[in-house]
């Protein structure tokens, strides 16, 4: 069982480490940033000094587990990662800032019980991962584009557009057809090139479908 100043100590620590964290979202504008970040990581410490607290109370008194305090933060932050999780168009993004939440309550967990060393690593990991390994984000979209349709709701439009696309060996990633006035279809796809084929030969071929009423590829 930890003495008062031990556990102050634990705290103030866990803020340091959320915030080392949640600095790098902050300053990568996401939705859960330093705030949300130390105040993840100071409540999970906190919930698992009280649990040690509990258990040193009831120790050889009741076959009760006291721990299960600490184990219901593991799956009840998944509501707050739940909400930083945001689908935009055929993109879902926020699922790092998410895994980033779930990771910090585990920080304060470790610091809450003491071990120091595990805490320490897994935050100075963590803030490796989100400063350096964001850049292979940029190196695995390479050959990816979107492909932006205006088409009329013919019938078979769609088919005949998505054989195209694979006639030239393209890797449709994504989909989202919406529907328009006038009889009209917006579709997006979102594709991985197969071969060499420039956007001004594809937007050209795509236009000369029959039905279609303007291509944009970015």
């Amino acid at each position: 069982m930890p003495t008062e100043w031990e556990a102050c100590i634990r705290l103030v620590l866990s803020a340091i480490l959320g915030g080392i964290i949640g600095y790098e979202r902050q300053y990568k504008h996401k939705s859960a940033g330093l705030r949300t970040n130390v105040l993840v990581c100071v409540g999970s410490c906190l919930i698992m000094l009280l649990s040690q607290m509990i258990y040193a109370d009831v120790e050889g008194k009741t076959n009760a587990d006291p721990a299960r305090l600490a184990a219901q933060v593991v799956s009840g932050i998944g509501f707050l990662g739940a909400g930083a999780i945001i689908k935009e168009g055929v993109n879902i993004i926020g699922l790092t800032t998410a895994a980033c939440i779930w990771v910090v309550s585990g920080v304060g967990l470790a610091i809450g019980a003491g071990y120091y060393t595990g805490a320490f690593l897994t935050a100075a990991i963590v803030f490796a991962v989100l400063t350096t390994l964001s850049h292979m984000d940029n190196w695995m979209k390479y050959g990816n584009f979107t492909i932006v349709m205006v088409t009329e709701d013919a019938a078979g439009q769609v088919l005949l557009i998505y054989k195209c696309l694979k006639a030239d060996q393209l890797t449709i990633r994504g989909m989202q057809i919406l529907g328009m006035p006038n009889n009209v279809l917006r579709l997006e796809f979102v594709v991985h090139e197969g071969k060499d084929i420039t956007r001004s030969e594809l937007s050209a071929k795509l236009s000369a479908l029959s039905n279609v009423i303007s291509v944009e590829i970015f």
